[in-house]
């Protein structure tokens, strides 16, 4: 928990998971060992990644970070006057009565109140979510790919689908104001992590097509794969992992329905604007 929000606090108080994991890794001092450790049975999340995972749902279960519908984690003015000691107690007492209802609602009983405010957690939805992307065929994730794509603004996406194509799945065009360019993408189903090599080969099969890349996957980078990605003096690739990806899903709607339970109202957060 109290990692999270030191590796907030240094990213200048909001940041993305991944740039949350790399400077929790940073400021932890993690092994390479260390990082390579994977769930048991699950080997499509790193322990570290999952119980990351884990402590920003806890944090913000007690209000202490928020995230937005565009996967950007901030500390709250709570987060920035609470203490380590009474951030974990809060955490532990939230996840105390989660286990409870959770217990509660496998053997069948009634919850105890009558509205239950425990939300689903993180993990739980983006790895069922994965999980489903698992189950689909390569052309099919690929062409979910190319919805996603299209949702998100670029035109003119194409699935290759070519047998030859060098490792690419296809391409799609991106407009910014007046200038517009080729993207060039690559879909990796995968359980495991995805490594340097993987983004040295997409980089090469891109070499006299384009300069912008887009590697996408249904798993994690190593670390070594992200330095790769923005490696001085190489075209850049653009990486989106796993949970970026259920993020986008969630945020075009696509195949992931957000429920609420109460009128939506529209409010001014004064305080929100304190912090910066």
């Amino acid at each position: 928990m109290w990692p999270t929000l030191e590796a907030l606090k240094e990213l200048g108080g909001s940041g993305r998971i991944e740039e949350i994991f790399e400077t929790v890794t940073e400021q932890q001092e993690f092994s390479d060992e260390q990082l390579a450790v994977r769930r048991k049975n699950d080997d499509r999340m790193s322990r570290i990644e999952y119980h990351l995972a884990w402590a920003r749902n806890g944090l913000k279960q007690v209000g202490a970070i928020e995230n937005s519908a565009r996967g950007v984690w901030a500390i709250t003015e709570r987060g920035h006057q609470v203490t380590e000691d009474e951030v974990l107690a809060e955490v532990k007492e939230w996840r105390a009565e989660y286990n409870r209802q959770y217990q509660s609602k496998k053997r069948g009983e009634a919850a105890d109140t009558e509205d239950n405010n425990v939300p689903e957690d993180e993990p739980e939805w983006t790895e069922r979510l994965l999980d489903r992307l698992l189950d689909l065929a390569p052309d099919a994730f690929e062409r979910l790919t190319q919805r996603i794509l299209r949702e998100a603004g670029f035109r003119n996406v194409e699935v290759l689908g070519k047998s030859g194509d060098g490792g690419i799945d296809g391409v799609g065009v991106y407009r910014i104001s007046l200038v517009s360019f080729p993207v060039y993408f690559q879909c990796k189903r995968y359980r495991q992590s995805v490594g340097p090599d993987a983004v040295r080969d997409f980089r090469g099969a891109m070499a006299g097509r384009g300069e912008k890349g887009l590697l996408i996957t249904t798993a994690t980078f190593t670390p070594a794969a992200r330095e790769e990605a923005s490696r001085d003096g190489a075209p850049p690739v653009d990486l989106v992992d796993g949970d970026e990806l259920c993020q986008l899903l969630r945020e075009h709607e696509l195949g992931v329905l957000t429920r609420t339970r109460q009128v939506e109202d529209v409010e001014i957060r004064s305080d929100f604007f304190d912090q910066f």
